[in-house]
């Protein structure tokens, strides 16, 4: 097992690690920006080191900083978490060339499904059902691209191969649009991901997104963990997860389930990860792989029963999973919401000072956060303070134990998204389960136009 883990991140992830290692009885290294000195994982962390200013360029995304850091404090290893380097096949390489070990998948798994264009290949291969597409990145001619689009059916939707948050896409209505709108996403896919390739995949109307949680080791073995439904976004950037996801059959999860555990073997996938699908009228399409754990695998561990972040470390220490696909059993139903410092109605960031705060607890309440009383929300970083979590024998129950959970939820000083989710928890739509990726923002603009 390893003996000491760097936590490269901020947050409440980094606590979220931290726990796991202290459970573990591994000793943490975590690092930090001058910005966050006051963190709570900081105090709580067997060592830290700071490893530059506020901005991440010069800090957690500083590569030599968070080397030297893994250096100088003697760390077998070092978790990346989730956001900034954990999907950065560099960063990786670099890790595992400087002696300590990645946890997480090799490089060069990363760098096969990071790409969108070559993760789609490898998933047609292995047999994962993908959304009808260009069989690579589009071309430079327009009248290929045209007969793609002609083929595919519009609408289409063009993706930057190497986009990602929601960045690097855009809609086609009309065959009119097309070309500029291609032109348009390769300048944007150059500027933000250095990459400026895209490709061209067919616009689902109403569909749902559903994603499959895996585990792997370096063994052979690989199981999945049940499927999340995380259709309630904005702007692509989701709010609020459930699972297992409404309306989805036993029969269906162990189709997609296994086909996602096979492709996992032949790319010889190691650690955690998950399949990212658009499902609609009972069908799957892969769109991505984030190869990394994921803000919302709290409410999968709370119906498997599943450590995930355990889990990773006991795979990166290259023990044999703990669990094999016949142990895993779903039991009741789980609700994420994310709580974010920003306006709720206006999104707008809402850094400051925490003046007070009262985080709601029970049975079947659990609350991932760094945030306290006295604690200084910094303006450089994600919005995300915290998620609430409720677990219940239903998905009735789960929501019942949400709208307490959300009703004793006090942060003040600064303006929270509580209220959204408050409100979203007693929409008749939400609470009847199986809504489409469209569903916030077509709400958000109803709220907008009757506040009018």
């Amino acid at each position: 097992m390893l003996k000491k883990i760097l936590i490269a991140n901020r947050g409440e992830i980094a606590l979220r690690i931290l726990r796991a290692c202290r459970e573990m009885d591994i000793a943490t290294v975590v690092v930090h920006s001058e910005a966050d000195r006051d963190a709570i994982y900081v105090r709580l962390a067997d060592e830290s080191v700071c490893i530059g200013p506020a901005n991440s360029a010069q800090s957690y995304l500083y590569v030599p900083a968070l080397i030297a850091a893994a250096e100088v404090t003697g760390a077998d290893a070092i978790h990346p978490g989730y956001g900034f380097l954990a999907e950065n096949e560099a960063f990786a390489e670099q890790v595992e060339q400087s002696g300590f070990v990645f946890i997480g998948p090799r490089a060069e798994t990363i760098r096969l499904m990071g790409d969108k264009v070559s993760a789609k290949h490898a998933m047609k291969s292995a047999g994962v059902p993908c959304v009808p597409g260009s069989a690579g990145a589009l071309s430079d001619d327009p009248a290929a691209i045209q007969k793609i689009a002609e083929e595919v059916g519009y609408p289409v939707i063009i993706k930057a191969s190497g986009g990602g948050g929601g960045r690097g896409m855009r809609v086609v209505e009309k065959a009119d649009e097309l070309i500029k709108a291609v032109e348009m996403t390769r300048a944007e896919a150059g500027a933000a991901f250095g990459n400026p390739e895209v490709y061209m995949e067919r616009y689902l109307q109403k569909p749902r997104h559903v994603e499959i949680q895996v585990l792997c080791d370096e063994h052979g073995n690989a199981i999945y963990l049940g499927e999340r439904d995380c259709s309630m976004q904005r702007r692509h950037q989701k709010i609020i997860e459930e699972a297992p996801a409404p309306f989805i059959t036993e029969a269906e999860r162990k189709r997609i389930g296994e086909a996602c555990v096979a492709a996992c073997k032949r790319i010889g996938y190691r650690g955690a990860g998950t399949f990212e699908f658009l499902y609609e009228n009972g069908e799957f399409f892969f769109i991505e792989m984030n190869t990394r754990v994921q803000v919302e695998h709290p409410i999968t561990e709370l119906i498997t029963g599943v450590d995930i972040v355990q889990e990773q470390i006991r795979v990166a220490s290259g023990l044999h999973l703990s669990y094999k696909q016949k142990d895993i059993k779903l039991q009741g139903h789980a609700f994420e919401c994310r709580i974010n410092a920003e306006d709720p109605y206006t999104f707008i960031p809402s850094p400051g000072l925490i003046t007070s705060c009262h985080l709601p607890g029970g049975n079947g309440i659990r609350v991932d956060s760094h945030i306290y009383q006295g604690y200084t929300v910094p303006p450089y970083y994600d919005s995300l303070i915290g998620k609430i979590c409720t677990h219940g024998k239903d998905r009735a129950q789960a929501m019942a134990k949400m709208r307490v959970a959300l009703g004793e939820l006090a942060v003040n000083g600064i303006k929270t998204n509580t209220e959204l989710h408050r409100d979203l928890f007693v929409d008749p739509g939400f609470l009847e389960g199986g809504v489409s990726i469209h569903y916030l923002e077509h709400w958000l603009q109803n709220r907008k136009d009757s506040a009018k």
